[in-house]
């Protein structure tokens, strides 16, 4: 969840608006966003916001930034193209006014006057940002990598980050993602060479499955597909969509001939058709699930066919990546991944090109971002190496907010931060309660308690019925049923008049009881659900 505020004397300036996508134990949520009450505190003060490039965690929560507050968002071309897109699913494109930027392009607000430099990243048209305030100059690398042959022919702009640290750099905040990682990270252009090999080794059809943002992949596999004299068919909407903005503003050039519909595609040979879908982290109803277990309506899935999954794992994915080859290994598929084949490289800095940033940029002080504590620390580490003391690194977490100036760099408090859920296709926000209520039940069960009562004596009628879900299941769980029953009924019997009257107290009577007998007998939390119903 990339977002961060830089302040000067009563401007703020918003660097990024990401999301997360969640892990496996936030259960039913689709999206996971950063809470936003520290701006909305400080919304007079809140002057724009600038995004280094287009991946969705960097622009993914700027619809529910601009939902709360209407703010000029600047960008290179292609990541407005990408918000735009954002902005209009959720319905407030027109709440955000858009301005275009180029690398080397300068916006002065109020005190701080910020110029935007080129970087090489994963995606086309990436950025980081000089801030050149009265009190120093920081610098904001975004993610990146020194790639010395970019597909596009466009490196990043060392001449201006050695420019400023001879100007002089208060602080440089720069990406840690690949900070464990040691040498260089390779080139895009690598990966040409590795695809080309596994479009020579297909005899039928190839399915490629990559990031619908990944603009420089997608180019490589046009060309290649045009070489090998392969049609290309786009599978899933966020693919079609995100190649359409590329191909218009000019950052994505598809070859004559080699773009043709699914129904022209089903009329080809099977050694002319390639398949470019959405789906790479296996999510399950994306167009490549759907292709592995059969249930495409157009293509399916024949032995010999090739299937490419060109694109890191991201964390957490690991088990359903895992069931997507196995389902297209049943149906005797190629697979080709980045465990054997470097079909994918990343778009972030390893530790000599790390070093290659801090010694450009010379800054007084070194603040890693990007990355989770042990990248922070790591990347620390690399600086240290480079010549900088530890007294002038300062590792800072979700929250903290930093004080710089030429004779300190500290951290003076704690904003308000924290993660807002998502679920049904961001229209509905979860609140934490109900994940853990999720957690609890996938991990200890529900217990549901039906306790009939008589109107007219409030006396219970009946024995109280006792239903277990998901909770211990053995040879002794109908007696364990029973015994609580019993345990119950005793409770039920103690309570006074005036408690059986009142359903709010019983509710919590039967709860309070059996949440006791069985921590006590079984070790378990199950999810106690009363039902009280007066006959």
């Amino acid at each position: 969840m990339n977002m961060m505020a830089v302040r000067y004397g009563e401007a703020i300036v918003i660097i990024d608006a990401g999301l997360m996508f969640p892990r496996n134990e936030l259960l039913g949520v689709d999206l996971v966003v950063p809470d936003l009450r520290y701006l909305l505190e400080n919304r007079e003060q809140v002057r724009a916001v600038v995004l280094t490039h287009g991946h969705e965690d960097h622009i993914g929560s700027l619809p529910y930034l601009i939902e709360e507050i209407p703010l000029p968002v600047y960008g290179t071309p292609l990541t407005l193209g990408f918000a735009r897109g954002r902005l209009a699913e959720q319905g407030v494109l027109e709440r955000a006014e858009f301005h275009v930027i180029h690398p080397r392009d300068t916006l002065r607000i109020d005190d701080m006057q910020l110029e935007f430099l080129r970087v090489t990243h994963s995606i086309a048209d990436s950025i980081g940002v000089a801030i050149q305030t009265p009190a120093g100059t920081i610098i904001h690398s975004g993610d990146f990598k020194f790639d010395q042959s970019p597909t596009d022919y466009q490196p990043s702009d060392y001449a201006r980050f050695a420019h400023f640290g001879e100007q002089g750099v208060l602080a440089l905040l720069s990406d840690s993602t690949n900070s464990e990682r040691p040498g260089y990270t390779p080139s895009e252009s690598h990966v040409r060479r590795h695809l080309e090999q596994a479009f020579h080794n297909s005899r039928r059809k190839i399915i490629v499955a990559c990031f619908a943002s990944s603009i420089h992949r997608i180019q490589i596999i046009l060309d290649l597909a045009k070489e090998f004299d392969r049609r290309v068919t786009l599978i899933g909407r966020s693919m079609k969509e995100n190649i359409a903005i590329a191909q218009e503003l000019g950052y994505l050039k598809v070859p004559d001939g080699v773009m043709v519909t699914e129904q022209e595609a089903r009329g080809l040979p099977e050694h002319r058709v390639l398949l470019l879908c959405t789906g790479s982290q296996g999510e399950p109803m994306a167009a490549l699930a759907r292709l592995a277990l059969g249930k495409h309506g157009e293509f399916s899935i024949e032995p010999d066919d090739s299937v490419i999954l060109s694109a890191r794992v991201i964390p957490g994915n690991e088990t359903k990546i895992s069931h997507l080859v196995n389902h297209f290994c049943r149906r005797g598929a190629r697979i080709y991944d980045e465990s054997h084949w470097m079909i994918h490289v990343s778009g972030h800095a390893s530790q000599e090109e790390l070093k290659l940033m801090i010694n450009l940029t010379r800054p007084r002080y070194f603040i890693p971002i990007h990355g989770e504590f042990r990248q922070l620390y790591h990347h620390a580490l690399v600086a240290r190496e480079t010549g900088i003391s530890q007294d002038r690194i300062l590792i800072a977490e979700s929250g903290d907010i930093i004080g710089l100036s030429a004779e300190k760099a500290e951290i003076l408090g704690k904003a308000p931060v924290g993660r807002r859920l998502i679920d049904q296709d961001g229209q509905a926000e979860l609140g934490e309660s109900v994940v853990r209520d999720r957690m609890q039940l996938s991990e200890e069960g529900v217990i549901l308690a039906v306790i009939l009562i008589s109107k007219s004596t409030g006396l219970v009628r009946g024995l109280p019925e006792l239903v277990s879900r998901g909770h211990i299941q053995h040879e002794d769980g109908a007696s364990l049923l029973t015994e609580a029953r019993d345990f119950l009924l005793r409770a039920l019997e103690d309570c006074t008049d005036e408690e059986r009257e009142d359903s709010l107290v019983l509710t919590e009577i039967v709860r309070a009881n059996l949440k006791r007998f069985f921590r006590k007998r079984t070790s378990t939390r199950p999810m106690i659900v009363p039902v009280i119903l007066e006959v």
